[in-house]
């Protein structure tokens, strides 16, 4: 009888500590939630993130939603499902996913909004992202330079205006901040865009499509320049880039050619494609999100939540979600040009030589 009850004990033992482990992992599980693995950036964030969780030996979902909003939905549904404790999310659609954070709340399971600000709920927790604003003021400077506007040159030049896609709320950062450095000369006349074609969100390209990007220029192009040459195009990211430059040479334009010569091109992300177009003298530059940094702020707030800590933020005002200032952790973007392709994207560590040939 005395042997069946030790029996009995460590039984009941070795379930305890079985579920006091159990419950320490379900303590450190976070889902994160990607708009989709075929833009490169994105690919890269999901990577960045799961290396930099798991390091900290935290259970970690990466869920990808092709782009496609309900399969966003029902991803986060099936993470809130397996007890996530923390959601890390970059939304396709910043104003449709309300209902299932709702149910994310009811699970008190704490939401960070990456890099795309999550909008209309109380229930986005925290945002980490770059200072978008700043990412379109360096897109406008890529233009402003390119054109020698700041050294003098008064043109006129023909430029034609490209925003991000109309359900991204960063896509309205990158507009504006691009429009403080361009308006002057627009309102100068120093800068001119023949298609009249100026505005976000009317003129956003859906999904940051280079397809849809490649037929919007091609239109422009047959349409308002039969006769004349484009001389700078402000693009918001390297995915709306490489639709342009695909255009672009549909229509006969070509590095240094006398007649055709390629235009000013702006880009962001820094993706492998640009960087090989910067080379060949097809784009002019791209801003750099190191994709390791933002992911690195994000799992600190992820840390901070789980020891019980208050999240480093940097931003408390800017960024309205519709309901509430949601706390920010905004990271410094750069300019990469050719002469700094090396310094910034090789000596880094982010590329490697052979990913750029």
């Amino acid at each position: 009888m005395v042997k069946l009850h030790k029996i009995v004990i460590l039984l009941f033992a070795a379930a305890f500590i079985s579920a006091c482990g159990n419950n320490i992992e379900v303590k450190h599980f976070v889902g994160v939630s990607m708009p989709t693995k075929d833009l490169e950036r994105w690919s890269m964030d999901g990577e960045n993130l799961e290396k930099q969780l798991k390091k900290l030996d935290y259970k970690v979902s990466v869920q990808y939603a092709q782009n496609e909003v309900s399969t966003q939905v029902s991803q986060i549904e099936n993470l809130i499902a397996l007890g996530v404790n923390v959601l890390i999310i970059a939304p396709i659609d910043g104003e449709a996913l309300t209902t299932v954070l709702t149910q994310a709340a009811e699970k008190n399971i704490k939401v960070i909004a990456y890099d795309r600000l999550i909008k209309n709920t109380p229930h986005v927790d925290y945002y980490v992202t770059f200072d978008n604003f700043k990412v379109g003021e360096l897109e406008g400077r890529i233009i402003e330079k390119g054109l020698g506007l700041d050294s003098g040159n008064k043109g006129p030049f023909n430029v034609e205006i490209f925003s991000g896609a109309p359900d991204d709320n960063n896509a309205y950062f990158f507009f504006n901040g691009a429009m403080q450095v361009l308006k002057p000369y627009i309102d100068a006349k120093i800068i001119v865009t023949p298609s009249g074609q100026v505005g976000w969100p009317k003129y956003g390209i859906e999904q940051w499509s280079n397809q849809k990007a490649q037929e919007r220029m091609t239109n422009i192009l047959s349409a308002f320049y039969t006769s004349k040459k484009v001389d700078a195009v402000l693009s918001p990211n390297d995915a709306v880039a490489y639709g342009i430059i695909s255009a672009l040479k549909g229509a006969g334009y070509a590095p240094g050619d006398s007649k055709k010569p390629f235009p000013v091109i702006s880009g962001q992300d820094c993706d492998r494609v640009n960087i090989k177009a910067i080379l060949n003298d097809e784009q002019t530059a791209s801003v750099f999100k190191d994709t390791r940094i933002l992911a690195e702020h994000a799992v600190s707030i992820t840390k901070a939540i789980f020891d019980g800590l208050s999240p480093e933020v940097n931003d408390s005002k800017t960024y309205n979600n519709g309901v509430k200032i949601v706390p920010s952790y905004l990271c410094e973007p750069i300019i990469v040009y050719k002469d700094n392709i090396k310094s910034a994207l090789l000596d880094s560590g982010y590329y490697k030589e052979s990913d750029l040939k």
